[in-house]
């Protein structure tokens, strides 16, 4: 990062305008890279497409930070935005600066932390907040905040497949068993009464942050990454395609998280219900979607690695996954009673 060129653009929008630009990497992931910036007495988390910048990253930096702008004033936790730079020239791609959230990321963690490592009665509190965020989230007034025209809600349903298989198209480069079924099954039961709203669009424990300390609460929902205005409840389906049943093994083997503690699925579902209002009885067609979506994100990612462009060595790892998502969205699909 051309750290000079960074802090004559920091000047220019007036924060901590000639004191030193201390930068420190946090962490760079498939998408995105994100840095601590501190300067004087201000530290704030800037946001930026990785170096080799993929087609259309650049304008989802600027989407991003319309969301998180937008949620100002809301009850949604989330990190300040504090200002956006949409000139490539400044540091190689767009990018925005955000508040630095005083908390933890599961993804950062070695398990949970204590107090909730060695208290698991602590933990349902976890999901709970987990589920709580995006109910508060798909009940913002999106209109009011300035998002009409982010996303379009008319026909959400209608364009899902359609637009997720013109996708695959672009990478595909295997069978993906499971993946038509799916898809037959989303076009015949699209949900006929909805509510629009935001959706984060990758709403899982990978992307919150937890203030510090016992009972459990969200500090900040962040990586807005796939957000639009649609239907909510897609969120709740992302949230709970991998959550294990009642009568499923908790802990950490085969997931990404130690689950050990945690409430059922069916308990989170009726804990999102009560705190949005909304109907979840059509859960399992967003379940469905949620994994056929999913399937094909990380095939993407996947197709990048076996062509030799994948920045990430993780990668790797996605190609069993997709597989996965794939069969156990045929397999709701054949089994539900919708």
């Amino acid at each position: 990062m051309n750290i000079e060129s960074l802090a004559r653009w920091l000047d220019g929008q007036d924060i901590a305008p000639g004191e030193p630009v201390e930068v420190s990497l946090i962490s760079g992931g498939t998408s995105n890279d994100i840095f601590d910036i501190r300067r004087g007495e201000r530290r704030m988390v800037l946001r930026k497409p990785p170096e080799k910048v993929p087609p259309g990253r650049n304008e989802t930096m600027l989407r991003e930070f319309r969301v998180l702008n937008a949620l100002g004033g809301t009850e949604v936790p989330h990190p300040e935005a504090i200002a956006v730079c949409d000139d490539t020239d400044v540091i190689g791609s767009c990018f925005y600066l955000m508040g630095h959230v005083n908390g933890w990321s599961p993804m950062n963690t070695d398990g949970w932390p204590e107090p909730f490592k060695s208290d698991l009665s602590l933990r349902p509190g976890l999901a709970y907040e987990l589920v709580e965020g995006i109910a508060k989230l798909g009940n913002v007034d999106w209109r009011a905040q300035g998002l009409e025209g982010f996303g379009r809600p008319e026909g959400f349903h209608d364009r899902q497949v359609d637009r997720w298989q013109a996708h695959l198209a672009k990478f595909r480069f295997r069978e993906i068993p499971g993946l038509d079924a799916a898809a037959a099954w989303l076009r015949t039961h699209r949900p006929r009464h909805w509510e629009p709203g935001i959706i984060h669009g990758d709403y899982q424990f990978a992307n919150v942050m937890f203030k510090h300390g016992a009972p459990a609460e969200l500090a900040a929902l962040v990586d807005f990454e796939m957000a639009t205005v649609g239907d909510p409840l897609l969120d709740l389906g992302w949230v709970v395609m991998g959550w294990p049943n009642a009568d499923e093994d908790r802990d950490a083997a085969g997931r990404y998280a130690d689950y050990t503690g945690m409430p059922d699925r069916a308990d989170i579902i009726e804990h999102y219900a009560k705190v949005s209002g909304r109907d979840v009885a059509d859960i399992d067609y967003y379940v469905i979607l949620a994994r056929f979506k999913m399937a094909i994100v990380l095939e993407g990612g996947y197709a990048r690695h076996v062509k030799g462009d994948g920045g990430n060595p993780k990668m790797a790892y996605y190609g069993d996954a997709v597989l996965q998502m794939a069969a156990q969205a045929a397999e709701l699909a054949a089994t539900t009673r919708l």
